[in-house]
């Protein structure tokens, strides 16, 4: 699935064979049910996403000026995939029954509209007050999900501008340093890989990001008293009256440790300290961020670089991001 450049030139050359399948030619399902649908929804909207991810890694060769023209080829054909699947979608969950009453069927927006305020027309009688209130209260349910999935694709196609200003702004903040973005697959381990690709430009560190999880997470637990304000500040757990707050924040570790949970800044503090390493966050969206400034080197060259990542509040519909920044060879 990965995309194609041809060399020398910021020319994108995207075959059929390498759009997602799911958007051209999507399975086909026998009595697949609503529930099953949605699930199938969520998994190709995270298959357009892996695709985007393939060609920007593709798009981040040649030139400065190829390399920009490639990425604004990127964002083109990403918009043009994930209007397609928003529409196919559209469409399945309206033959499962959600119908607008607007004429004008073939008007997308008015179709989605109508979508998540539609239930299921039910054809059938029954005079049992219990199993009418059944039947109401999972239609109920059918359409929350709908409307679940139509912001998630109506937050999606949002994103695509969102994500190109950012996109801009953070490229002009990092061309001038000579620097550029290596990306990182986006999922809930993202800034632990983004640390761990960091550490692989040096010699002897061989961190992964399972190791990095456990480290940010035994680090928080030896220095409970210097986290835990922002931990309760930040609310990350639900409120129980039964658990103090340091039985709620060593949970927390432990979804640090053991999960996918998606890390931020307290995991970023536990890491600086536990790796003596100056960490600088860049982003197009908020001022930059130094951690751990009392272990920066000025010297260049030094043999204890410091790390840089960049922060992405648009990258994806799922959550926000974090990418590695490396040297740019041809900037």
């Amino acid at each position: 699935m990965e995309g194609a450049f041809d060399h020398g030139s910021s020319e994108i050359r995207v075959s059929v064979s390498e759009v997602p399948a799911v958007v051209e030619n999507p399975p086909q399902q026998k009595h697949e049910t609503l529930d099953e649908m949605l699930a199938r929804h969520r998994k190709e909207i995270a298959e357009v996403q892996n695709k985007e991810t393939s060609l920007r890694k593709a798009a981040a060769k040649g030139s400065k000026a190829d390399q920009k023209a490639k990425n604004k080829q990127v964002e083109e054909e990403i918009s043009g995939l994930s209007s397609k699947l928003k529409e196919r979608q559209a469409g399945e969950l309206a033959s499962m029954g959600y119908r607008s009453n607007n004429k004008e069927a073939g008007n997308l927006d008015n179709l989605v509209m109508a979508i998540a305020g539609v239930s299921v027309s039910n054809n059938g009688t029954d005079s049992a007050k219990s199993r009418k209130g059944a039947k109401r209260r999972r239609s109920r349910r059918e359409q929350q999900e709908v409307e679940r999935e139509q912001r998630i694709q109506e937050e999606q196609s949002n994103m695509i501008s969102d994500r190109m200003i950012e996109n801009e702004k953070l490229e002009k903040k990092l061309e001038p340093l000579g620097l550029t973005i290596n990306e990182i697959k986006p999922d809930g381990h993202c800034l632990y890989r983004a640390v761990e690709d960091q550490l692989s430009l040096s010699a002897g560190n061989n961190y992964n990001y399972q190791d990095l999880r456990e480290m940010a997470a035994n680090y928080m637990r030896e220095n409970a008293s210097n986290f835990l304000p922002f931990f309760l500040s930040d609310c990350k757990l639900e409120v129980s009256s039964e658990d103090s707050p340091l039985e709620r924040f060593e949970r927390y570790c432990k979804e640090v440790e053991s999960t996918a949970a998606w890390g931020g800044q307290l995991e970023l503090g536990a890491l600086t300290h536990c790796l003596k390493k100056h960490i600088v966050i860049y982003s197009g969206s908020f001022p930059d961020v130094e951690m751990g400034k009392e272990y920066k080197s000025e010297a260049s060259g030094s043999c204890n670089p410091s790390i840089m990542l960049s922060y992405h509040r648009h990258a994806f519909g799922l959550g926000e991001h974090y990418n590695s920044v490396v040297p740019c060879e041809n900037c």
